[in-house]
């Protein structure tokens, strides 16, 4: 009888792990099955196809993985290296990711505790990361400071607003010997746009409200953010590249940055077809309906996927702890940096790009 078709993979070996094994060799010839296998899978398709120099890469932050260190360990190398070009994240990540930077301390503790002594003790629990109430206080401090700044009184979006903040988080890493600690900080160094898709929804929104009832006058203009992502998106396509997206998490950042492509088709009306390629790591079940487990096949119906490409997407089932850094490891082994694209300099011309589109679409319409 012929062989089946459908035994044309690998076949799967238990060799035995030797000691000191690489991450690049673990990942390659180990993960054989399961989500270990998807995770491979992500992995390569990253390394692999989505770091060519022409694909334009997206990331999303959800989930509170900045406390956890992987801001600094994780985001800020894939930035320096010109892996990541624009980001999506909790306003909560951004937030935490500041604790770093202006010299507080976050500490390993025990998920076991009682909270109500911690509340007594003026402790701060985030699962088993624990941390001083004041450092809260002084974030926000911090926070109300720069709000209160002339730069800041007026309205912008959000990847003006970090970018703004970054300066000022930058600066006050160099003036206390701190290096690589804050996402914020890098992207503002290598004009990385962070946006983030519900900005009243963290502690800095939070100031920022506090900062409007006492006169200041920044202001967040939401839609002008959903249009800079449609035209960093719509760019990396008409320029003859591709486009891809990293997701840790789900939620809000992971939709705010798939909608971009229907933004692009269905509201804009512009042709176009979806992402070229969509990683996405998750715990989120997709047969509850929410958007977080939502598959890359159920994102093609949305026009968010390019059907074309489906092959190019991986959906792992794993906490984005433990897979965040295995990736960015694998990454940094395997690729070269890439040149950044510095697309926050750019947002003036792509907005204007966007823009013509919309308008040859309306004038074909009259």
């Amino acid at each position: 009888m012929a062989k089946s078709r459908y035994l044309a993979g690998k076949k799967i070996v238990p060799h035995p792990i030797p000691g000191g094994i690489r991450v690049t060799d673990l990942i390659d010839n180990y993960f054989q099955a399961y989500n270990a296998a998807r995770l491979k899978e992500a992995a390569q398709l990253f390394a692999q196809k989505m770091l060519a120099p022409d694909v334009t890469i997206g990331m999303s932050l959800t989930g509170a993985l900045t406390p956890a260190g992987l801001g600094g360990s994780c985001v800020v190398p894939l930035i320096k290296s010109g892996f990541v070009d624009w980001i999506v994240s909790t306003g909560a990540n951004l937030y935490h990711d500041t604790h770093f930077a202006i010299g507080h301390s976050l500490h390993k503790g025990s998920p076991f505790v009682d909270d109500t002594l911690l509340r007594k003790e003026g402790v701060i629990r985030i699962y088993d990361i624990l941390f001083d109430y004041e450092v809260l206080l002084s974030t926000d401090a911090f926070f109300r400071h720069l709000i209160a700044q002339p730069e800041f009184q007026k309205e912008m979006g959000t990847a003006e607003f970090h970018y703004r903040v970054g300066k000022y988080v930058a600066a006050r890493e160099r003036k206390l010997g701190i290096k690589n600690a804050s996402v914020i900080a890098t992207a503002y160094r290598y004009a990385v746009p962070v946006y983030t898709s519900s900005p009243g929804d963290s502690s800095i929104g939070m100031n920022v409200a506090a900062m409007a009832l006492d006169g200041f006058g920044l202001k967040i203009d939401v839609s002008k953010d959903v249009n800079e992502t449609a035209a960093i998106v719509l760019n990396a396509k008409r320029k003859g590249g591709r486009s891809g997206v990293l997701i840790f998490g789900g939620g809000s950042p992971k939709n705010f940055m798939l909608q971009t492509e229907p933004q692009i088709q269905e509201v804009l009306g512009i042709n176009e077809k979806g992402h070229d390629f969509f990683i996405q790591i998750t715990d989120a079940r997709a047969d509850t309906g929410g958007l977080s487990g939502a598959t890359p096949s159920e994102a093609v119906s949305w026009g968010k996927v390019d059907p074309s490409k489906l092959p190019d997407t991986v959906v792992t089932y794993l906490d984005s702890t433990v897979a965040m850094p295995i990736i960015t490891s694998y990454a940094l082994a395997k690729r070269k940096p890439r040149k950044p694209k510095k697309l926050y300099l750019r947002l003036p011309e792509l907005m204007e790009s966007l823009k013509k589109e919309h308008d040859r679409v309306k004038h074909k319409l009259k």
